[in-house]
This record gives C-alpha cells, structure tokens and sequence, in this order.
C-alpha cells in the first residue's frame, strides 16, 4: 500500500447564539494557520492547536508513512456565530488547497461541532460537505467534535467516521486524535468504509448536566463503550454528543452517532438502544443551582471545609463575556475575605495595574467603557479600592485539565488586592478552568477557603486536587451562560424538546 495523501483541516468555534459575533480577529488570536506552519505547530513540543488535531499528526507520524497535506485550521475561543465573511474566507482558503494539492486518500477535520453562522444553522455541516465535494467520493473524510457539538445529518452524511469527545470536563482529546489516527489506518489496510447512523431523542440539556463522571451522562457514554466492546470489532465507534444549547438551532439536542465496520443496520440498532436509554432517563438532565445570597453565606462561613464557585451564568468557554460583576459585587459587599476570583477580562483595568506597579494603591474600575465600547448588559460597572500584589505577561503552558501542556497567551494579567478577595484580571477572554491562572501570579489555590471560577465545568479537571465533587458549588448568576434555559428567548431549537416541554412524548421512529 502506498503512503496515504491525507488534508487536514478544521474551523473550531463553539458558538452562543446570543453574543457579538466571531470576527476575523477573534480566530487570528487563537489559531488560522495553512501550510507547513500548521504542521510545525502540530509536531512543536508545546503547542496552542487544539490537542487532538496535534495527536492526530503526531501519530500519522508514528504509525507509518504518510503524506500530510496541511490546508488551514482556524479557532476562536467560544463566541456568537461566526461572520459570514469570515466563513467564507475560511471555507475558499480551504477549497483552494484541496483543488491544488489532491487527490487524496483521505481527510482530516478538526471541528468542534457547534458552530453558528451569521448565515447558517449549520455551518459546520457545510464546511464538510464543501469538503466533501472538493474531494470526491473515493476519500475518507474522519472528523473529530467536542461532546458539545450539535450533530446534523449533513454532517454525518459527509463523514465517514465522526468521532466525539467521551469526557466532560474535556481531558481525552490527545486519545481522540489518536483514535482518529488508528481508525483511518485500519480502514484504508482493510477497504472497508464505515457504515454510521445517527438518532437524535429530543432531549436538549444544559451543559451543567452532562458531566461525564456521574448519570445519566456518563452512564449513556460508558453503555456506549460497553456495548462497542461486546460487538466483536463490528462497532468502530460510538459518541454520545450532549449537545450546546445556546447555539439554538434546529439541530439541537442529544445525539447518538454509530459507526459500524459494515453491517449498517448494527449501528441503526445500537444507537436507537441508546437513545432509549437517554430518554428513559431524561429527569437526570435537569440540575438544581445554588443562589448568590447562599454563595455569600457560604463563603462568609470560616467553619467549613474550602469549596470552589462555577460563576455558571459568565463562562467564557461556553461565549460568557467574562466580565460580569454580579458574584464579585456580593462577596465584596458581604465582607468575605480568603477569597480567590478569577479570572476577570478586562485589558484596560490590566494595563492599568501595570503601568501603576506592584504595591501600588488605586480604585480598581471594572468594566469602565474605555472609548466607546459596549459590553453586554449584565457587565455592569463595580469599583473597589484594590493593590497591585502581581504581574504576569500572561505567557504559560496549562498545568491541569483541559489546558494541561497546552500553550496560553493571556496577555498582561494582575493580581488584585479587594479587601479580602484576591481577583486576576486577563487581556484575553478565556475561562479560569486551569489553576495556572491563579499560580502564575503566585497565588496558591492551596491557602484559599473559597475559589470562584469563570468557567462551567471544566475547572473540575483542573483544580480536582483540592476540591472534591460535593465542595463544588454552580452559582445561579446572570450572563450570556445562564443554564437556567426558560430564561432565554430560544427560537430556533427543535419543539417540543425536553427539559423545556417536560410532558411530551418521544416516537423513537420519527427521529431516526
């Protein structure tokens, strides 16, 4: 066999319907790169890309020869849809080098799956369908997605193998990489083409309940696993996709997608046992959250054990601005003291502390409206006499969780003194899901009695060795990543859809 011509490419956004849209620049800070960059950065000992798609070239590399074809990957930390511009230009960039550099034995895209354009339910389907078209019908096209992602049947009719994400918080994506690897390595020795289905039950959760080490998430992604490994080898894969309901769109919901070696009607078969099984269980997708006014008592309580706050209605990584002042406001109000928040986006109020020094005295202003700018509605303004305790350029490498080993660039960052509570402030928009926040500072996570964290769920990875499950409390606050879902003004999703039409009534038939 001869060394496989593979393209590899992706457009990564998670996209929330209701914030300002993913512009060109929004990519360029985190990753649009084409050519031997690309691949230099995949194979570099640290790297920004998305982890998956680095594992996914590193074990190509390691598994045989191979002839790479590098086109463009392109992310932007979570935001609202995507402009259609800048789709556009992405998608054109990527048709350009397929046209000029097939044929190809296969394709590679790294997604992650709950991509919204300005002109687009689906964007995501279309980037591979034009890839498809682009490359023919004879290829491989794999794709990996985050467990997030809201799967299509445009999507799945363009793959030939998707392949999501099987933990949340996200900690398996160098394994996914490496599967995806695998997987085109075996169809391409034995001329077999996967043979996939997809069934969708209407069930449309909140993130907050779909982690993975607890029911009725993990339970679904672990039966999954269990029955793949009963099949014989007959079941490639199997993913469990929760999902991102601030996309609103009419592909919403949960999704189960099953790849089978040849026999379709198996793969049919399990994922309908499997969308049972979700549906059966659809009171677990429902989650009770704690309110500020207990978040602040709690925090005041110097008798308990330490806990650690998801800030659940300002999470970056889910679009939330990071910016909101709700929770901080209170615990600053409520005198708490041994406090640490992070992390806070505000470029303005960083550069200040910097140009002032470390020591330094000020009133710090969040979220001041320095030359015009807007910020969403629950970024309210809150001042607070605060020090300068420390500096950071923002340059690191993740220590836990999702960003471990990873590459950050959180521009200039600071470290404030606010009467007991001891905030970081970023000059990138990024969620406080790693403790390297709060330690490059030198501020140890170790010596607080309460952490509060701009971040969903995926802080749980990062700061796990200090806090258990039951020391982890949602807070119920305002913000662009408010799970409390009658609260939005959804349009676009499917109806009816539980845990928004609790009484309705699912004909697994009609979802096939």
């Amino acid at each position: 066999m001869t060394a496989p011509r593979v393209a590899l490419l992706g457009m990564i956004l998670e996209s929330n319907r209701f914030a300002k849209p993913a512009g060109e620049d929004d990519f360029r800070s985190l990753t649009w790169l084409s050519g031997e960059d690309l691949l230099d950065a995949a194979c570099a000992k640290t790297t920004a890309l998305a982890a998956e798609f680095a594992a996914f070239v590193r074990t190509m590399d390691a598994t045989g020869d191979w002839h790479p074809v590098p086109c463009t990957l392109a992310a932007s930390h979570p935001a609202g849809p995507v402009e259609r511009a800048v789709f556009e230009e992405i998608c054109n960039s990527i048709e350009h080098q397929l046209a000029g550099h097939g044929p190809f034995d296969a394709g590679y895209i790294c997604n992650h799956g709950a991509m919204v354009a300005e002109h687009s339910h689906d964007p995501d389907g279309d980037l591979m369908q034009r890839v498809r078209e682009s490359v023919g019908a004879d290829p491989l096209i794999l794709c990996t997605l985050d467990l997030h992602a809201n799967i299509s049947s445009r999507m799945v009719e363009a793959c030939d193998l998707v392949i999501g994400y099987r933990t949340n918080p996200h900690v398996d994506m160098i394994e996914r990489g490496e599967e995806a690897a695998f997987s085109l390595r075996r169809c391409l020795a034995s001329g077999q083409r996967p043979r996939t289905a997809l069934v969708k039950p209407p069930i449309a959760p909140a993130s907050v309940t779909l982690l993975t080490a607890e029911a009725p998430y993990g339970d679904l992604i672990n039966y999954g696993q269990q029955r793949q490994a009963e099949s014989a080898g007959e079941i490639l894969n199997v993913s469990v996709f929760g999902n991102f309901i601030f996309s609103d769109t009419p592909d919403n919901g949960l999704a189960v997608v099953v790849s089978a070696r040849e026999d379709g009607q198996a793969a049919r078969d399990l994922a309908t046992e499997i969308g049972k099984r979700a549906w059966n269980q659809r009171a677990g997708f429902v989650r009770n959250l704690t309110q500020v006014d207990q978040a602040v008592a709690m925090a005041a309580d110097t008798e308990r054990p330490p806990v650690i706050f998801s800030d659940a209605g300002d999470n970056p990584g889910g679009g939330g601005s990071g910016r909101t002042t709700e929770l901080l406001g209170a615990l600053h109000r409520g005198g708490v003291e041994s406090v640490l928040y992070g992390s806070f986006f505000d470029p303005d109020l960083a550069a200040e502390a910097h140009a002032l020094g470390v020591g330094a005295s000020f009133t710090a202003r969040f979220n001041r409206k320095a030359g015009g700018r807007v910020w969403e509605k629950w970024d309210l303004p809150f001042e607070a006499r605060a020090t300068v305790l420390s500096l950071h350029d923002g340059n690191v490498v993740g220590e836990k969780g999702i960003t471990a080993g990873r590459r950050l660039h959180l521009g200039p960052c600071a470290a404030l003194e606010l009467d007991g509570i001891r905030v970081v402030v970023i000059s990138d928009r990024a969620q406080t899901a790693d403790p390297v926040f709060f330690h490059m500072l030198g501020l140890n996570v170790g010596d607080a009695r309460t952490v509060v964290v701009k971040s969903r769920g995926h802080f749980r990875a990062g700061f796990r060795k200090w806090f258990a499950p039951e020391q982890v409390f949602e807070i119920d606050t305002a913000g662009l990543t408010s799970p409390v879902l009658e609260r939005w003004p959804f349009e676009h999703l499917p109806r009816p859809s539980y845990p928004l039409d609790p009484d309705m009534v699912w004909d697994e038939a009609e979802h096939r």
